[in-house]
């Protein structure tokens, strides 16, 4: 019974890294897909098929692992997630200004990463109507990110950093720094 369940799952597996690849997606050898991941290369609200002409980029590198309910939306920009990268459930990650995660990377459940930020308009203009402005966001390698972390745009995290949960990252963060709080700030380094 086992082996005939660990076969069904093999094969919902591949499922998932093909509609991934139908998308867009580009995909390492070994990555590990749970169900509901939703990607988005391109502008608007609605998954793109090739036939979409997004813009868009999204890589995961060799043995990357993404939990169920994460968002990876590119918006014409790109999310290029190194080898053996985890992002946890229900991680979302918008892409228009550019994304880079760092290989070994931990972002824990329900973290979020910017890549730009709304413009602000004169009174009178639509806040909606103003376009975005795009913050290239680059998180190092061996970083931990923990549980309900945003990460600003624009924001670079550097080598082996750790984010304390429920911190909202609005400046860099040096290699080896942990940080927390909002808006996060040094505690102390790694040793």
């Amino acid at each position: 019974m086992d082996t005939l369940l660990n076969q069904f799952y093999k094969l919902l597996l591949l499922k998932r890294r093909w509609l991934a690849r139908v998308r867009g997606v580009k995909l390492g050898r070994g990555v590990r897909l749970a169900p509901d991941v939703d990607f988005n290369l391109g502008k608007g609200f609605k998954n793109c098929l090739k036939n979409y002409n997004a813009k868009g980029r999204i890589l995961l590198g060799d043995s990357v692992w993404v939990e169920r309910g994460v968002v990876l939306w590119a918006f014409d920009g790109s999310i290029n997630l190194n080898s053996n990268v985890y992002l946890g459930p229900y991680v979302t990650i918008y892409g228009h200004g550019g994304v880079e995660i760092g290989e070994h990377s931990l972002i824990s459940m329900k973290a979020t990463i910017l890549s730009s930020n709304h413009g602000i308009p004169s009174a009178g203009e639509l806040i909606r109507e103003t376009p975005d402005v795009l913050l290239p966001t680059k998180i190092g390698r061996d970083v931990w990110i923990g549980a309900n972390v945003v990460v600003l745009g624009g924001v670079t995290i550097g080598n082996g950093a750790v984010v304390a949960a429920g911190a909202v990252v609005t400046k860099d963060v040096s290699p080896h720094e942990i940080v927390a709080g909002i808006p996060a700030r040094v505690m102390q380094r790694r040793n």
